[in-house]
């Protein structure tokens, strides 16, 4: 979840901890994803509580998503490699720290504004955090143990996504307190100071830091501010009625953008390897995965946003009614890197796109035709089998897009990826969001919905011709296809025991940038 330009390496091996203590390492870095994780995809269902609470236009719901997300992407830039060079433990500690702060200020946040920069600090701690954990977990176990220490990660990950929106709307339905939507981010704390002081007792001090390593701060500037010029004006454009400012900014980022381009070429440290830029499956990667992941994050939005603001339903009927996606993912993913990737290839992307393009059209016919007859058993079905198929591209989808790099880019190339990832699901709030409102002003919430839904469908469709631009099949952990391999004899590269978007490479060869791309945010939408 980094981004580096050449793959990560320990200067020195270092000795793995005492069994039962590289357990309780595993038990702290869990903690931080499932907060992360659970915390990211909740907000979205507490956005029209939040709204109605503390007031504002109908940008407060996309920025309450966007301000973290994009924080998050934007924090990975820098974070891994910082890790790296003041020390992976100490960054961890920073970031889980701060992140229980801000998710502390996010509980007491007096009005929209402050809510929003707390959300923006707890996306920021929350890269300082994340991209730390998996190197530590490498550290801690042996290599024999390493394999079987990260299978718990899928199922817990799959529970957490279909226990969080439960959660949530249970927290704002029981309204302990008096705390109303600010319970879901007060959980935090308590769970927070314990992982702080677990993580103070059981991590290892050293975890091969390299204080050579260094930072491009002029391409990380540059794009962190390109970035924000684009955000802005998507969110806020359509309330204030799209004026002069709006495009200059978008103008602005694309110029910024492009010297963004620029000082990369020239760095001796560049923010992303150029030679990623030009292989065509890198290249037509990043376009799938943006409009994945931006698809998939503007379809829930939108979906909420119907159920609550449209048909009155709670957050805790709202939460209820996404099992089914969820569900449908959590078993896509299983099955996804348990069975179907060995066996199909990249044919599994094809059909986990088709499957979740054939259930947003039925969940769109099943809401332009029936819109006041709508309940759960009405809306399973569809949202099952686009959870579904959502969740088989999940794993294989990273490793597709790196299939053909060197193992020098893999580090850099899965780093780029998870960023882009994250960003996109901003954009995607953002945009979508926009079109929504933009929608629902002029007719209703249920046309608005259908449109966004007809969006995201068309984009799953498009990134359906794009895989074809992919390789076949996995590379092995030598370099070489996995089409090479069965010649061989030899079976295609393994299955990631954590359920992230992309496999985890072997327990020898995981690397911190490797190891932490594409983790479960994927589902996070």
């Amino acid at each position: 979840m980094l981004f580096v330009s050449q793959q990560l390496a320990f200067p020195q091996p270092l000795a793995p901890l005492p069994l039962r203590r590289a357990w309780l390492v595993l038990v702290v870095v869990v903690i931080a994803d499932v907060m992360d994780f659970v915390d990211s995809s909740v907000a979205n269902l507490a956005g029209p509580s939040i709204r109605a609470d503390l007031g504002g236009d109908a940008s407060v719901l996309q920025w309450v998503l966007s301000a973290y997300t994009a924080a998050f992407a934007l924090g990975l830039v820098t974070s891994g490699r910082l890790g790296d060079i003041v020390g992976r433990r100490r960054l961890f500690l920073i970031g889980m720290t701060g992140f229980t702060l801000a998710s502390l200020a996010c509980g007491l946040a007096p009005g929209v504004v402050w809510l929003i920069l707390a959300r923006v600090l707890q996306g920021l701690f929350g890269a300082v955090m994340i991209p730390q954990g998996f190197a530590l977990v490498k550290i801690a176990f042996p290599p024999e143990h390493l394999r079987r220490a990260l299978v718990p990660f899928g199922p817990i990950m799959g529970l957490a996504g279909v226990l969080g929106p439960i959660l949530a709307g249970w927290l704002l339905a029981l309204n302990p307190f008096g705390s109303g939507w600010r319970s879901i981010f007060l959980i935090n704390v308590p769970i927070g100071v314990v992982a702080i002081v677990m993580a103070a007792l059981v991590l290892p001090r050293r975890a091969g830091e390299d204080p050579a390593l260094r930072v491009d701060v002029r391409g990380v500037t540059l794009l962190t501010l390109a970035s924000g010029l684009l955000i802005v004006p998507l969110v806020e454009g359509r309330e204030l009625g799209c004026p002069l400012w709006t495009y200059a900014m978008i103008a602005a980022a694309i110029a910024v953008f492009a010297l963004f381009v620029r000082s990369e070429r020239r760095s001796d440290h560049p923010v992303i390897a150029p030679s990623l830029l030009r292989r065509r499956s890198v290249v037509a990667g990043l376009i799938i995965i943006a409009g994945f992941f931006a698809s998939m994050t503007g379809f829930t939005l939108a979906f909420n946003l119907l159920l609550q603001l449209g048909l009155g339903w709670s957050p805790l009927d709202t939460g209820l009614a996404l099992i089914p996606w969820a569900l449908g993912s959590a078993v896509g993913t299983v099955l996804s890197g348990a069975v179907l990737t060995a066996r199909l290839g990249r044919r599994t992307l094809h059909l986990g796109l088709a499957l979740a393009a054939i259930g947003l059209l039925g969940l769109w016919w099943t809401i332009a035709q029936h819109p006041h007859a709508l309940g759960f058993l009405v809306l399973a079905p569809s949202l099952l089998v686009a959870g579904f198929g959502a969740g088989m591209v999940f794993i294989p989808l990273f490793d597709y897009v790196l299939g053909d790099a060197t193992p020098a880019e893999v580090g850099t190339g899965s780093g780029l990826l998870n960023a882009v990832q994250q960003f996109a699901s901003a954009l995607g709030a953002a945009a979508l969001g926009t079109v929504f409102f933009a929608r629902a002003a002029t007719a209703d919430y249920t046309a608005a919905a259908v449109l966004v839904i007809a969006i995201a469908a068309a984009a799953f469709l498009l990134t359906f011709a794009l895989v074809w631009l992919l390789p076949r099949r996995l590379a092995g952990p030598d370099g070489s296809s996995a089409d090479d391999a069965s010649h061989a004899g030899e079976s295609p590269a393994g299955v990631s025991p954590a359920g992230q978007t992309r496999e985890t490479p072997s327990a020898e060869t995981l690397s911190p940038a490797e190891g932490t791309a594409g983790r479960p945010g994927a589902t996070r939408a």
